[in-house]
């Protein structure tokens, strides 16, 4: 059992190791116990019941109360060779009709729908007689408590699905849920000896801070132009707000949307399409009605306007960084805004009024606080925080009692940029500062300044913190494309002034990193090339639109940044990097390939994605031949595709991905006409697809699948891609 699911893991999910608890909560589930999992949002929730649904025989239904998610999270599932599919109002007749079809022929492992649908007995009948349930998932199972901040009644009826299928094994799941939510959501489902797994609730990545609320439009907007091309979410209380501040930040040059009840479904739907895209940076939206939305690469969250509880904060921030790189979640605070929020309270009745103002109570406190502010916040969901210094919330990163004297290290870091003629980042800079005497240095002839090498006091790390110290407080401006350091009119009033800056440094480890400096765009996030960055992020973003997807479901902006730091170059080393399984890398490898070949053979940049890397990620043997290697030299020996189907135990689609990779890697095969043999769509057929191919490419499928009205499966697809990539193999169009 552990090697199947440290098989699918990789292969089938693209990941080298399991996150904290994961591994014990699939064990579980997979030996059918009945399982509460609360984990905080990016921990890898959905990973824990979505690999088990491919060892299940039978479906796995998967409860989630928002309709908007489910359209994503199957397009992201399908997109890893998983079927899936959702059943919920946004279908038409059609393709309900046609997503039921594929429950009754076995054809899915996933099933995606609202408790409300569900609970239909239409919907329960037909489960019952068409497939064997052998997991229930219940998303978002907070819901489910009646303390909970998020209660919705028809999760109180679930349990009656569960007497209905008795054999499935009950998975609940939550990112928010206090010590007496966890035990009504076990009571309500009917759980007896519930394996109950808490990770920590902390969200390291995501910095927290909390400011005087007193211009908020100026404020944001300052806080903005920290964050060009990003994407975030800023949360107002009302809908007049809402659409108040998309005007002021659009007349101030971002690209925003609002969203809230009061525009129209097709408005909220076009405007969550866009932000999901990538197409519109900025959602505004109220935090009433909150927003569906499982976008990873969201790098703020700002809160206009405060929250009603910490778990709603809690939740809303958790929107911020799910891809696990540094965040940022800003709230304007105002005793005036509490005193709102008090008004509408003391409209309820007891015991709600009671309730209501213990959780405003808890946010104010946690807002108020001049101590680390993950304590307050980790101790309402019953952990104690015990770090000192967090190092990621204002309060810790500037406690007075950390700060020092930092004017002689400004100075010459001021000194330096002016020397170097305003012209070069922060990384360039500390370069200079350190005396590092590299190529660029010595060509540019920066080590007769007097600034080279007057900066060895200060790590690279330190120093790069001080380069981000300096653009916050304004004594020097940056560029957003190619981040270029400038002195503002700040800076030669603060040198003339001779006033001392006081200030807490990101400190560095005592032992330096030994790989190549590059600068990193937030506190805590990899070193990585940002040009290359932007380049991988324009394939991303030309691949998705060509087949209708979000971005991130083709990768993940952490993928993205793990290409940009080890510089892959071959299949192979692609597949190392995190989040590329084998049928990402068959549908996308050689794509993102023709961005990296060229850019690090220009730049002289060594593949170091298969280094040794401290651990960070289990890499391939010495000496051990990878799985599609493996078939696509039983087939170049005379196997066929049954026989390698039954050599391995797989679908015929899985030894298709080894052979396309084969062939990616380079690799020359025969027989394209078997391919074609196996196909079972007519001549005339055929030959529209083979032309689709050669209009389109063969990097991946979905444009092709379009262009042919989705008359044909992605089955044949992969049929007569390998047979075009093998007549063509000399000059194909990839």
């Amino acid at each position: 059992m552990t090697q199947d699911i440290d098989h699918l893991l990789h292969e089938v999910f693209g990941y080298q190791q399991f996150k904290l608890l994961q591994r014990e909560i699939i064990e579980n589930i997979l030996a059918h116990r009945d399982t509460l999992m609360i984990m905080p949002t990016g921990g890898g929730k959905s990973l824990c019941y979505q690999l088990p649904a491919l060892v299940f025989p039978g479906i796995t239904v998967v409860v989630s109360p928002l309709i908007s998610l489910m359209k994503d999270q199957v397009d992201a599932l399908n997109e890893l060779g998983i079927p899936a599919i959702y059943l919920n109002s946004s279908l038409s007749y059609d393709e309900h009709r046609a997503n039921l079809d594929r429950i009754r022929k076995g054809e899915v492992r996933l099933v995606y729908i609202a408790p409300e649908g569900l609970l239909v007995p239409a919907t329960l009948a037909f489960l019952a007689a068409s497939a064997k349930v052998d997991c229930l998932a219940i998303d978002e199972a907070h819901c489910i408590s009646e303390w909970g901040h998020d209660f919705r009644p028809e999760y109180r009826q679930l349990v009656q699905v569960r007497q209905k299928f008795p054999q499935a094994v009950c998975v609940a799941l939550t990112a928010t849920a206090t010590p007496r939510v966890r035990l009504d959501i076990k009571n309500s489902l009917g759980f007896q000896d519930a394996d109950e797994f808490i990770t920590s609730f902390n969200r390291e990545n995501l910095f927290l801070e909390v400011l005087p609320k007193k211009n908020p439009t100026a404020q944001v907007i300052r806080f903005l132009r920290n964050f060009p091309e990003q994407s975030g979410i800023i949360y107002c209380f009302s809908r007049q707000q809402v659409d108040d501040l998309a005007v002021d930040l659009a007349e101030a040059g971002f690209s925003v949307r609002p969203y809230h009840a009061g525009l129209n479904a097709e408005q909220r739907q076009q405007n969550q399409e866009a932000f999901i895209h990538d197409d519109v940076q900025i959602m505004i939206a109220t935090i009433a009605f909150g927003m569906g939305i499982n976008k990873p690469n969201v790098r703020f969250v700002i809160h206009y306007d405060l929250p009603k509880s910490l778990e709603g904060y809690y939740q809303e921030i958790g929107r911020a960084g799910r891809d696990g790189l540094p965040s940022h979640c800003l709230l304007l605070y105002s005793y005036a805004d509490t005193k709102k929020q008090l008004h509408f309270i003391d409209q309820k009745d007891e015991p709600e009024r009671s309730a209501a103002r213990m959780h405003l109570r808890a946010l104010t406190d946690m807002a108020e606080t001049s101590a680390c502010r993950r304590a307050p916040l980790l101790a309402h969901f019953g952990e104690t925080y015990t770090v000192e210094n967090c190092a990621m919330c204002d309060n810790c990163r500037g406690q007075q009692g950390n700060q020092e004297d930092v004017t002689i290290p400004a100075q010459k870091f001021i000194s330096c940029v002016k020397r170097t003629g305003e012209r070069y980042g922060a990384t360039y800079i500390t370069h200079v500062l350190m005396g590092i005497l590299d190529e660029k240095v010595q060509q540019r002839g920066h080590q007769s300044l007097s600034t080279f090498g007057i900066g060895t006091e200060l790590s690279r790390k330190e120093w790069l913190s001080l380069a981000r110290l300096l653009v916050q407080r304004g004594l020097l401006t940056q560029e957003t494309e190619f981040r270029v350091l400038k002195l503002s009119p700040a800076a030669y009033e603060w040198l003339k002034s001779k006033q001392p800056l006081l200030a807490s440094l990101r400190r560095a480890p005592a032992r330096e990193a030994e790989a190549e400096p590059r600068e990193s765009e937030v506190p805590g996030a990899p070193d990585y090339d940002h040009e290359l960055f932007e380049r991988l992020r324009r394939k991303r973003k030309q691949l998705a639109d060509a087949s209708r997807l979000p971005p991130f479901i083709i990768f993940s902006d952490k993928t993205l940044v793990e290409m940009a730091a080890y510089f892959p170059q071959s299949m192979n080393s692609l597949e190392q990097i995190n989040g590329i399984g084998q049928v990402k890398l068959a549908h996308y490898g050689q794509a993102f390939l023709d961005v990296l070949l060229p850019y690090c053979q220009e730049r002289k940049l060594v593949d170091r994605a298969r280094l040794d890397r401290r651990g960070a990620r289990v890499l391939t043997k010495p000496g051990k031949v990878r799985r599609y290697i493996e078939v696509g030299r039983a087939y170049q020996n005379g196997r066929s595709i049954p026989e390698l189907m039954a050599d391995y135990d797989v679908k015929q689609s899985t030894i298709l991905s080894h052979l396309y990779q084969f062939i990616l890697a380079g690799n020359s095969l025969l027989g394209g006409e078997k391919f074609q043999a196996l196909s079972c769509l007519t001549a005339q057929q055929q030959e529209r697809v083979l032309s689709a191919f050669h209009q389109y490419g063969t990097a991946t499928l979905r444009p092709i699948f379009d262009a042919l009205n989705a008359e044909i499966g992605f089955d044949e697809l992969n049929l007569l891609r390998l047979h075009y990539l093998i007549n063509n193999q000399h000059g194909s169009k990839v």
